[in-house]
């Protein structure tokens, strides 16, 4: 008797947890992955590609849309990250005070030179919140022509995207594929023109 009185509640405490958010919800878990199928089957493919100069590259074990991000554009207008949907896109969080993002953004030049275009950008997003005439003049400095400029004065997707688990410090790379899910994100900075970086992001390009 007590078992049968027992299960009914148990039930019910359950139901209320989920509707007080204390417990997932399996239709929206399941709402998101079929969101992010086109990228989470690409992910699948990629892994014998992540070795070399991007073997820091980690792969999202469940794909999913990032948070929703806003960045002012190349003209100062305010762009986030749905501007970009039906594009493959490669995201970088960089400052002018961090020696590693200066070393690597000649590679991301020269990747957007090689592989940017309608389909692929590097949106290299420089989140300074001082001396904001800085980042363009370290640029036009080291001789970068292919990247355009994003930035965001309060880094506020770097707080976002901290909140979210991405990102830990600088330089953070997140490539996002064209349905605006993660594909997989790095840590640090990388060789991102390298022969292994140009297969990988061609093998994102080039996905049926």
């Amino acid at each position: 008797m007590r078992r049968l009185i027992l299960a009914p509640l148990a039930a019910l405490i359950a139901l209320g947890l989920v509707l007080y958010g204390i417990l997932p919800r399996h239709g929206k878990e399941t709402e998101a992955s079929s969101g992010c199928r086109e990228t989470h089957d690409l992910i699948a493919r990629l892994k014998p590609l992540v070795h070399g100069e991007i073997a820091a590259l980690s792969l999202a074990a469940q794909s999913r849309p990032l948070p929703a991000l806003s960045f002012a554009g190349p003209d100062g207008k305010s762009l986030t990250l749905e501007d970009f949907r039906g594009r493959d896109i490669l995201v970088n969080l960089w400052a002018t005070w961090c020696v590693p993002c200066r070393q690597e953004m000649p590679a991301l030049d020269r990747l957007q030179a090689e592989l940017g275009g309608g389909d692929f950008e590097v949106v290299a997003i420089n989140i300074d919140t001082a001396r904001l005439e800085r980042p363009k003049a370290f640029l036009n400095e080291i001789g970068v022509k292919s990247l355009r400029f994003y930035s965001d004065s309060k880094a506020d997707v770097f707080q976002v995207l901290k909140q979210d688990g991405k990102v830990l410090g600088l330089p953070t790379t997140i490539l996002v594929g064209r349905d605006g899910c993660e594909i997989g994100t790095m840590a640090g900075p990388a060789q991102w023109d390298s022969p292994d970086g140009q297969k990988l992001i061609k093998a994102i390009k080039d996905q049926a």
